[in-house]
């Protein structure tokens, strides 16, 4: 298909998942989903329906609220295509439409390995077999859905013969769109661009399908290949805000598009994306997977617009264009200082959260302008960063059930850490409790077990500077595991970094709870009995 349009496939709820500790719930993704049809993707493959009944359900709520009509704010008129990924097998494939059946453009994409070292030590199966397989997953996705997709796994290290090959019968089975994976990052440019090159000039009805490129980030080059890619006859490119997903990650949407956008003379192609709004997506992919960005994130980064050199400042005060080749508005990385304040209102409050992309309603918007409110008292100016932690601090995903209501630290090096906190538990009542930890935040957490009766396992702790200054916003990010559970993790937010560990810890917390109706076992009530301060240990 020779055209100018590149469609954009974003696998941030399935291959960006799968980044260990990147695990989102369903209120998590179906959020993120929403986001991702406002950005103006043209593909969001949900999930991995057969994985697991969660993953299932995630995706036929993705299919039913966001693949049924255009979100507000969608630059495109019709819904992205909602895509369930599946093996090649009829359990997987049936599950995958099972999930986006209700999509008004819903889409299978089924994969095979096609390398040699793949299917000898992984599949166990001949060529001859592989074949045969593939054809009959591409039939059984076909016969069900109208737009079937097709990867042959590791392609990147795969013989091109048996490629063209493979490639050719799937087409006639009904393939629609055909994948080509670099799935390890294996690839150079130039080898990734022949390989393309080739697909189409070697396999019978290639022209007539979609070519698209996945490109993992192994030797950091997944954007690079995936341009090349795409300037060899590709027209959609699989890739993930931020370029989380397995290992190295994958493409990121971001860098991509923008590439797109900012080279448009050479390369002579477009996208439908809003860049607009990737800095507000990608933090939203960050809190929900608890994946901080790195400053130096190209687009998105903190520090992508920030100039310190002093030839470089006097290079921008004269003109921008010599030392930055896109503009921050452009990624909606704008630095306005907001002029809100403490005689600010509830309408000016909620109007700029949705100006940011973060409406707020009821109960929850009024928690969270008391809690501006409370900041604004402490800090001279209140920045569009501020609001976007307060909003997602007090925006919760999953229930309540224990709740930060006072906390006391005593720390420093003439005694032991202590912590006193007082939760509202599930029942309706207050509940305190003391303990003693290697540091403040390992006695609030002691504290906060000794409450819950709920164990868990601390995994991960970071800890960012929301924006400038000695009164700056502190946000916490945890990841924690209840016995052999997949992890939970939660963020929190507060200008006493103490206070948003603890936010952070029970939201965490809540998360695994929940996962259990939120009642601990009578295992877990045992082995978190409620522990004397006075005797507990260092």
């Amino acid at each position: 298909m020779n055209t100018d349009y590149v469609r954009i496939f974003d696998t941030s709820l399935r291959d960006g998942e799968q980044a260990p500790g990147a695990s989102m719930t369903s209120a998590e993704k179906l959020e993120v989903a929403r986001a991702l049809a406002r950005l103006g993707v043209d593909v969001i493959e949900a999930g991995f329906p057969a994985a697991s009944p969660d993953d299932l359900a995630a995706v036929k709520t993705i299919a039913a609220e966001v693949g049924q009509a255009p979100v507000s704010g969608r630059p495109q008129a019709d819904p992205p295509v909602i895509c369930g990924l599946a093996r090649c097998t009829r359990g997987d494939i049936e599950a995958a439409w099972e999930g986006v059946r209700g999509a008004r453009h819903p889409r299978i994409h089924t994969f095979l390995a096609t390398s040699d070292i793949h299917m000898k030590h992984k599949l166990r199966m001949e060529r001859p077999q592989v074949l045969a397989r593939a054809v009959e997953g591409v039939a059984l996705a076909r016969s069900l859905c109208a737009d079937v997709e097709f990867s042959p796994e590791d392609a990147g290290r795969s013989d091109p013969a048996f490629l063209y090959e493979i490639l050719a019968a799937v087409i006639k089975a009904g393939a629609t769109t055909l994948n080509i994976p670099d799935t390890v990052g294996y690839t150079l440019p130039d080898e990734f661009s022949a390989l393309i090159a080739g697909i189409i000039a070697n396999t019978p009805g290639a022209k007539d399908v979609v070519i698209s490129v996945h490109c993992h980030n192994d030797l950091g080059l997944a954007v690079a290949n995936s341009l090349a890619g795409i300037r060899a006859g590709a027209r959609q490119a699989e890739c993930t805000i931020n370029g989380i997903g397995e290992r190295a990650g994958n493409a990121s949407l971001e860098e991509l598009v923008m590439a797109i956008r900012t080279r448009g003379e050479k390369l002579g192609l477009r996208t439908g994306i809003d860049t607009r709004q990737l800095c507000r997506v990608s933090k939203l992919i960050s809190r929900s997977t608890s994946y901080p960005i790195p400053p130096n994130k190209a687009i998105v980064g903190a520090n992508a617009f920030a100039h310190e050199s002093g030839i470089h400042q006097d290079g921008m005060i004269k003109n921008a264009l010599t030392y930055e080749i896109m503009r921050p508005e452009d990624v909606g990385a704008t630095q306005t200082t907001l002029v809100l304040g403490k005689h600010s209102g509830r309408n000016a409050f909620s109007k700029r959260l949705t100006e940011l992309g973060f409406p707020l309603e009821g109960e929850v918007l009024a928690r969270a302008f008391a809690a501006f409110k409370r900041l604004a008292d402490r800090k001279k100016s209140v920045h569009d960063a501020d609001l976007i932690a307060l909003a997602s601090d007090e925006r919760s995903p999953v229930p309540e059930l224990w709740t930060l209501e006072d906390l006391q630290v005593s720390c420093g090096t003439m005694g032991l850490a202590t912590a006193s906190v007082r939760l509202h538990g599930p029942d309706g009542a207050s509940h305190v409790h003391a303990a003693i930890g290697a540091g403040p935040v390992d006695a609030v957490y002691k504290a906060i077990d000794a409450l819950a009766r709920f164990p868990v396992s601390l995994l991960e702790f970071n800890i960012n500077a929301v924006t400038e200054g000695i009164d700056a916003l502190g946000e916490v990010s945890v990841r924690v595991r209840h016995d052999d559970e997949r992890s939970s993790h939660g963020h929190g937010a507060d200008t006493d970094i103490i206070v948003a560990s603890a936010k952070a810890y029970l939201a965490g917390l809540n998360q695994a709870l929940a996962r259990h109706g939120g009642i601990p076992s009578q295992h877990a009530q045992k082995s978190a009995a409620s522990v004397d301060p006075a005797k507990a240990p260092a």
